[in-house]
């Protein structure tokens, strides 16, 4: 292989997606910070070796967006419960080299596109370097605080990036010396990455010098700037095998003596870590090692690479070199650019599809690997980690990303949505299911959730008991502990479930507790009590399925270990208006908002909602922090004033009263028309003739049964071509009773969809179940062309035709 860097073209890559041009056709002097309009979209944080000396959280206005209030987890990974039998636990780790976004405009707490790489497989990672970098933006770049929020509520460590890219991709070597001059015996750019780990509450720093025409004398001072910075603050180091001590660039593909000072200076610490570059053999590892323990220290601190960027798993890997059969790890795993998983794929089917691919191996099973793949999985080697080691113990199945929102099962918002700061930890064991019979499929759903934007689903044929494992914990039994589970059924009745424990004194075997039956078909909470087992402790979390239903389907929104009553947290107070800036004159703002922290330490997460005249709420976002940027309040009608609420949600998803303001309009909001009056209409199909999809687009519902849309067809959709992209704020759909028809004809779930190009996925931003209504009304914040109704249940009873009077897409 090439011995250039594919981490170098990443970048490049990236600076000309975005338009700049490299400079090594001239690189743009670092541009002047750009201070931040009052209610303006905060991003993360990246800077030059310059501008950094600059930065100061106190007068950045985007800093406080940007800080995690997660702490990392400690982690407890038993080998007697990891699910391959080939796996091993505290030996060989990952460090995944993550490219969420850009290294500009990236927003700071998430954002309404539900397209997000919304990782998951948190369980088989040590460390997540926050990828990116560019001559043209910036070279040290901050990680934003979703990520970090994510990473550190499953134990995983993330380090921000500093990268020196070589002159044909714009670096300068003044731009290392920039970063490693001194003053007196400071290091002032150090100091600064200690500040904004501190501050941001990230963990360290991956150190990627390609940079040619340096020499020893700067070699040395960029380890003398890590002993320094580990001396001062303790933050973390991850280098990267491209510079040596003569201050050469020259890959050695290992641990050598001509890089191992940036490890390891005699007594001296260098660096946590070493990611060695991608080229490594049989010979250069097994030296590697040796040289490793030779200098005192592990050969699992050596994470040697393999790049997935432009592949995936179809990358070429020498897997018995990195972890030979029957033979310890020779060293750890460094991934760069798994990301490739969602990048790759066509919609979020496929990107769950082959990130399990990618992490447990085609089986989707982490204990059913086949070692003789190419790509066997990496479950096949690294055992899983739990960061679930104290009460309370909450989940909502919820992945970070979603096309609705809903609290405490009743829906808040529509549209879609990323925001990793409210992923719950995900399942340790995805998916491992026992059964002698038939086996469920355990799978995350997207159409319903308890909290959040999903919940798990289990679906299948059941003629046998299932034992669906989910978690690896460590949870001490109480006198006053108590499992709770929320779920769902298609009908009141037996649910069929039982909780299932296993306990460290018999950490095989498993104990269950029966669910009972659903009183009907909505969310259900179910406390079972676990005082019996008092004194034991929880070693893994399961359910057991066990009965007889040829298609069984149960969703779990919720499972909670905790003791005594749920909490409810104190509430925040001092919520304030920070800015405002305009979206849409007079019909919408994006605002930015403070609030002081509730006091008692247990809150999981902040919610923001806004009142409506009904005296329902909207759900705008949520964070950890005290802090949170709105991207858009709609103004409902002429309305004055909008009140805001932000309430507190404790570790055991209690919610306190509420803190609130009030925001001012002034103006006269323009006119908000049907953007799909009259634009021309396909559909899956239609009944008769003078049924067709026009039909629903023709601003009329007067004219009888021959003024709908109607179909019979398997999948029913129908699609409206506005003509090109159109900003959007809500969607109306006329049902069968809007146009005198029975209520019974009435679509009871269905899902609206959006996209700009007829070569995007489709992107949902509404999906409504059990709707009963004759019209019903959608908000969005949404730009778009074409826009899509599916449906999926066309009436209240098994009536099979979908009956649509009018389908209306509203904009300014």
């Amino acid at each position: 292989m090439s011995r250039r860097l594919p981490l170098l073209l990443s970048a490049a890559l990236a600076t000309a997606a975005l338009g700049v041009v490299p400079a090594a056709q001239a690189a743009p002097a670092p541009a002047a910070p750009v201070v931040a309009a009052p209610g303006s979209q905060p991003y993360a944080s990246y800077w030059y070796p310059s501008t950094i000396l600059n930065w100061d959280p106190a007068t950045d206005p985007d800093a406080r967006f940007n800080r995690s209030r997660v702490p990392l987890q400690p982690r407890t990974s038993d080998p007697a419960l990891a699910a391959n039998p080939n796996a091993r636990a505290g030996e060989g780790k990952i460090a995944s080299l993550v490219s969420f976004a850009p290294t500009s405009n990236n927003p700071s707490q998430g954002s309404a596109d539900p397209n997000y790489y919304a990782f998951g497989y948190w369980q088989y990672v040590d460390k997540l370097v926050f990828w990116g970098g560019s001559a043209g933006e910036g070279l040290i770049l901050a990680p934003n605080p979703t990520v970090i929020d994510a990473a550190h509520r499953n134990g995983v460590k993330v380090y921000g990036t500093v990268f020196f890219p070589p002159a044909a991709y714009g670096g300068r070597l003044q731009w290392v010396r920039d970063f490693v001059q001194k003053s007196g015996d400071r290091y002032p750019v150090a100091d600064k990455l200690a500040q904004a780990a501190q501050y941001y509450g990230f963990d360290g720093w991956f150190i990627n010098q390609e940079t040619g025409g340096g020499d020893s004398g700067l070699a040395t001072e960029l380890q003398k700037l890590m002993q320094y910075t580990k001396a001062q603050s303790g933050a973390d180091f991850m280098w990267y095998d491209a510079m040596t001590t003569s201050g050469a660039v020259d890959w050695q593909n290992a641990l050598t003596p001509a890089n191992s000072p940036f490890l390891q200076d005699g007594p001296k610490r260098t660096s946590d870590s070493m990611f060695l570059n991608f080229g490594w053999t049989p010979d250069g590892l097994d030296s590697s090692r040796t040289l490793a323990r030779q200098l005192g220290r592990s050969e699992y601190e050596l994470y040697s690479g393999i790049d997935t960027e432009a592949n995936g798993y179809n990358t070429s890997v020498d897997w018995n070199t990195l972890f030979p059969s029957g033979r310890p790890h020779t060293t750890s795993l460094g991934l760069y650019r798994p990301e490739w998983t969602w990048k790759s794929a066509t919609d979020r089917v496929d990107f769950y599809a082959k990130d399990a691919r990618y992490w447990v191996g085609a089986n989707s099973d982490p204990s059913n690997t086949d070692l003789s793949s190419s790509w066997p999985g990496l479950a096949g080697y690294v055992a899983e980690s739990s960061p679930i080691t104290a009460k309370p113990f909450v989940t909502n199945f919820d992945t970070g990303q979603g096309d609705f929102y809903n609290a405490a099962g009743t829906r808040v918002a529509t549209g879609g949505w990323n925001n990793l700061s409210l992923q719950d930890v995900p399942p340790t064991y995805r998916w491992v299911v026992n059964s002698t019979g038939s086996k469920l499929s355990p799978s995350v759903d997207f159409t319903d959730a308890y909290q959040g934007g999903s919940s798990l689903r289990l679906t299948g044929t059941l003629d046998a008991a299932n034992t669906v494992r989910l978690y690896e914990t460590s949870l001490p039994v109480a006198a006053t502990t108590k499992l709770d589970l929320v779920v769902k059924t298609p009908a009141a009745g037996p649910t069929k479930l039982k909780a299932a424990l296993s306990f460290t004194d018999s950490p095989g075997g498993f104990t269950t507790v029966d669910v009972g039956d659903d009183s009907g078909t909505g969310w259900e909470r179910h406390t079972l009590d676990l005082s019996q087992y008092a004194g034991r402790t929880i070693s893994q979390l399961a359910l057991q399925v066990d009965g007889t239903d040829p298609a069984y389907d149960l969703r779990i929104g919720q499972v909670a270990v905790h003791d005594g009553a749920m909490e409810t947290p104190a509430a925040p107070s001092g919520l304030t208006v920070l800015g405002a800036s305009d979206v849409t004159a007079g019909a919408s703002q994006s605002l930015r908002l403070s609030w002081t922290a509730a006091p008692g330490g247990n809150v999981h997460h902040y919610e923001v909602y806004r009142r409506n005249a009904d005296g329902s709420r909207t759900f705008l976002g949520a964070t950890p922090n005290d802090a949170y940027f709105v991207g858009k309040l709609d103004r409902a009608g002429t309305e004055a004033t909008t009140t805001l609420d932000v309430e507190a949600v404790s570790t055991t998803y209690g919610r306190s009263t509420a803190a609130s303001t009030t925001v001012s309009w002034t103006g006269t909001p323009p006119t908000s028309t049907n953007l799909a009056l009259n634009r021309p209409a396909t559909a899956s199909g239609q009944c008769n003739a003078n049924e067709g999809p026009a039909k629903a687009v023709n601003g009329s519902v007067s004219g009888g049964n021959s003024d709908k849309w109607c179909t019979l067809t398997s999948s029913k959709w129908l699609e409206v071509d506005l003509g090109s992209a159109k900003k959007l704020n809500r969607f109306v759909v006329k049902h069968a009773q809007a146009g005198s028809e029975s209520a019974s004809y009435n679509t009871r779930d269905f899902s609206i969809q959006v996209r700009s190009n007829t070569t995007d996925p489709w992107t949902t931003v509404a999906t409504v179940t059990g709707n009963t209504a004759g019209t019903t009304t959608h908000p969005v914040n949404t730009t778009a062309r074409y826009v899509r109704l599916v449906v999926t249940k066309p009436t209240q009873s098994t009536d099979p035709a979908a009956r649509i009077y009018e389908f209306e897409a509203w904009g300014a």
